[in-house]
């Protein structure tokens, strides 16, 4: 009677029990399941294997960093069992990734109990799969020219490198070694790389374009153990450096971009460094997409979820690839080791600039559009119009003589100017011929506002916001006679860049102010000089620069057909050399229909013999 009693009890005390863990309890313990998920843990959730907490944090570890809310949708209660039913919402940039899993609850007597799987985290989720995450790059925006034409788009490359699941152990330092070598990089760099990568990596070296890659890879780079060349795309302008101190440089993300990002910009994400690409960044740069993947044990992938990464935004440029690379080539004449150099071409009819080409020795310098240098005696067309505003014409006759004094200090005319052209000369010949002597003569009547004014009329010296690095130039009040004197043939405190100096000659030829455009979608709100130019200041001026080219320092550019006119300059610049000479810079304008050049060479002999052959092959 008393074993019955006892046995009776315990039947009793066990159905109490069943009766306890109903769906009350079910439900909290699902809200606890719930809670701890969305924390990526299983924290104290009490489970029918304790070993499910480690399984459970190693599969979700890839998304750890990803912010989810799970809420229990539904929980179905029996006497032994319970069915959980839970709402996962994982919040991805612009677009939520939802679904629903279900989760088994069961009871051992004394609680419920987590039955943990991997559908639990998501449905289709089986043993021995492995989670992944993965960035998806967005292109970035490209360059457009003109009429639309992409000028950084996709091109092809050759990724070169080493693939270490191609070679033995042993010889992985060796290969890295001979690869290095091979591809002219820093060989302990390389190999240090090389070590740190895993068994099954491919190290890359260096990216080359296809079309580059004969010239200067080793021809016997295919021969190294190891040795590989992947092919791939990227974004690239038409040849390696086009306009590249212009447009700028993508790469990974400086410390110093990351900091004043604000967050937005993590270590690893490719931008803009520098020009156009730093600058545009916003507009330029494509938006990440993400692709979660299940990895099965047999190694094989699927797709669970994926947010599409976004294209940036294009931006219109008024650059013509053909005349870019034609200005860039005929500067590539003064090889790497040369002064900094620029041409820029403008569009007198419309001001938009069609080549903004600096030389292979700026060393990354956008001294085509930011340069800010002595105008030398292209700013004779400046003070020319100075003094067709004081009364002076073309027939006029100036005294050029050898040299001009100047409260102390004298002026003389450049080494080879024509004996034949000193003495009584018209107006027209000593712009022609680019007398100095001649126009420091009249300085008398001019003041320092008058070549300002002039200047401003010409696009000289009147700043606007273009949307990218440009200087338009000074031309400051002097400070007395001699430094006055100076102005008028360009040097002194007068200054400017290639781009301005092509503003000018664009503006002779258009008969109107004009401000120089590159980025069409950028609003610029030009100001209107005090004293604007006229048509018959503009005629006139375009006669005195076609006589630079029929009779004057400009001759050899009168076999190119059309109409062509020009204005030769140097500008002396620096300390003296041991022979007492200093360095000159060496400029040329010229106008050859609805064109307009300006080039800058910022050491040469002269303007006709350093810049002018230059602007010749690029009119050629």
């Amino acid at each position: 009677m008393l074993r019955r009693l006892s046995l009776g009890l315990v039947s009793l005390l066990a159905c109490t029990s069943c009766a306890l863990l109903g769906q009350n309890d079910a439900e909290a313990l699902a809200q606890d399941l719930a809670d701890a998920m969305s924390a990526h843990s299983l924290a104290d959730i009490p489970l029918t294997r304790d070993s499910d907490r480690d399984r459970y944090a190693q599969l979700v570890a890839p998304l750890d960093d990803e912010t989810v809310d799970v809420t229990v949708a539904e929980v179905d209660a029996g006497d032994a069992d319970a069915e959980v039913t839970l709402q996962w919402d994982w919040s991805f940039p612009r677009k939520a990734w939802r679904y629903t899993s279900t989760v088994q609850l069961v009871d051992d007597g004394n609680r419920w109990e987590v039955d943990w799987a991997p559908s639990a985290l998501e449905p289709s989720l089986q043993d021995g799969d492995r989670l992944g995450l993965f960035t998806l790059d967005g292109a970035r925006g490209r360059f457009l020219g003109q009429g639309g034409v992409p000028l950084v788009t996709e091109r092809p490359v050759l990724r070169y490198g080493l693939d270490k699941t191609k070679v033995k152990p042993r010889q992985v330092v060796a290969s890295a070694q001979r690869i290095a070598e091979a591809l002219d990089i820093d060989v302990a760099a390389y190999v240090s790389k090389v070590r740190a990568a895993g068994p099954e990596a491919f190290v890359e070296a260096l990216v080359v374009r296809v079309e580059d890659a004969r010239e200067s890879i080793d021809p016997h780079y295919a021969e190294i153990p190891g040795a590989a060349a992947l092919e791939d795309e990227m974004p690239l302008a038409p040849t390696r450096d086009f306009a590249a101190e212009l447009f700028g440089r993508v790469g990974p993300a400086t410390a110093e971009i990351i900091e004043e990002s604000g967050g937005e910009i993590e270590a690893g994400d490719v931008v803009g460094t520098s020009g156009l690409q730093a600058r545009y960044e916003d507009q330029l740069a494509g938006e990440s997409g993400i692709e979660v993947v299940a990895v099965g044990a047999d190694g094989q992938r699927r797709r669970l979820f994926r947010v599409a990464a976004d294209r940036g935004r294009d931006l219109s440029t008024t650059i013509d690839p053909d005349l870019q690379i034609r200005a860039e080539e005929a500067l590539a004449t003064l090889g790497e080791e040369g002064p900094r150099s620029a041409l820029v071409a403008v569009r007198p009819s419309d001001g938009q600039i069609l080549a903004a080409a600096n030389g292979p020795g700026n060393g990354g310098l956008n001294v085509a559009t930011a340069g800010q240098y002595a105008p030398g005696s292209t700013f004779k067309i400046v003070t020319a119009l100075a003094l067709l505003r004081a009364g002076v014409e073309p027939d006029d006759v100036l005294s050029c003589t050898d040299t001009v004094e100047v409260d102390g200090r004298w002026f003389e005319n450049y080494d080879d100017y024509p004996v034949s052209e000193v003495g009584d000369i018209t107006f027209t010949s000593a712009i022609a011929h680019s007398c100095n002597t001649a126009l420091i003569a009249a300085r008398d009547q001019l003041e320092s506002k008058d070549l300002a004014q002039a200047a401003a009329a010409l696009g000289l010296g009147v700043d606007h916001d273009l949307g990218f690095p440009a200087y338009f130039g000074q031309v400051p009040a002097a400070s007395g006679e001699t430094e006055h004197a100076a102005s008028l043939i360009g040097q002194g405190k007068v200054l400017a860049s290639p781009m301005a100096m092509a503003a000018v000659a664009a503006s002779v030829e258009a008969g109107r102010t004009v401000v120089p455009t590159l980025l069409p979608d950028h609003s610029v709100n030009p100001h209107k000089p005090e004293v604007p130019l006229t048509d018959g200041e503009s005629e006139t001026l375009r006669g005195l620069m076609r006589a630079v080219v029929s009779e004057g320092s400009g001759t050899f550019l009168a076999d190119i057909p059309g109409e062509v006119g020009g204005k030769t300059g140097t500008a002396e610049y620096g300390t003296p050399g041991p022979d007492g000479s200093l360095a000159t810079h060496a400029w040329m304008i010229a106008t050859h229909g609805d064109l307009a050049v300006a080039v800058f060479v910022e050491t040469g002999q002269s303007g006709s013999g350093t810049a002018g052959p230059i602007l010749e092959a690029f009119l050629q």
